[in-house]
């Protein structure tokens, strides 16, 4: 699970040029949005019965932006001693993502580095059509597909619907509505599984449609 700061760091959009072909773009990290983030990833984790939350970073390079990230992890992980917390090199992680992912349980992270990662990641489950993904703030959420409305396909039942689908799995979970969560999720993990029926994208020759209608067939 990646989990993403959202609202800063380097797409915070404060750029400008400072000289002829020299344009300066800042990073922005700030304590309240990086403490907000880290309380969320041990909450998650322990939800969701997860054993451990690594905050990832560059903290050897940016010492002060990613060092006050660093620091607001390390306040969360003393106020969660249930949780083992370990911290670990962006590049590091790459690497080790690649190799093995089963190492991995909770990350965390600020947001450039949340970005390349999530995408990371969908390449290592089949890619960003079975990607679900939610931005969640204190009052409210909004679930959406990791890549997006997909235009260049639109009108053309071809897309990948499962990326959509366990995006609404995540809403409801987000609602308390576990057990129609659980009986979505099954269902598409089924029809997957089995084989029969999968999109291109997984190497089938099924519609949107299709794939949609055998999932559908499949909740109880």
């Amino acid at each position: 699970m990646t989990i993403r700061e959202n609202t800063e760091g380097e797409y915070s959009g404060i750029e400008h040029e400072i000289g002829h072909g020299v344009v300066q773009s800042i990073k922005l990290i700030t304590e309240p949005a990086s403490r907000r983030i880290a309380k969320y990833a041990f909450q998650y984790a322990k939800d969701n019965n997860r054993r451990t939350v690594r905050a990832v970073h560059k903290a050897k390079i940016m010492r002060l932006s990613d060092g006050l990230f660093l620091q607001c992890c390390r306040e969360a992980a003393e106020k969660n001693t249930d949780i083992k917390y370990q911290e670990m090199y962006l590049d590091t992680v790459c690497l080790n993502l690649v190799q093995d992912p089963t190492k991995f349980d909770v990350l965390v992270m600020p947001n450039l580095y949340g970005d390349i990662l999530s995408d990371l990641c969908a390449g290592l489950i089949g890619g960003l059509g079975l990607t679900p993904s939610g931005n969640i703030g204190k009052d409210g959420a909004v679930f959406e597909s990791v890549h997006g409305t997909a235009p260049d396909i639109a009108g053309q039942d071809k897309a990948n619907p499962t990326a959509l689908l366990l995006s609404a799995v995540m809403m409801l979970r987000y609602m308390h509505l576990e057990d129609y969560a659980s009986k979505i999720e099954k269902a598409c993990m089924d029809v997957i599984r089995e084989g029969k029926v999968r999109t291109a994208d997984l190497g089938g020759k099924a519609t949107c449609s299709q794939f949609t209608d055998e999932i559908c067939g499949k909740v109880a």
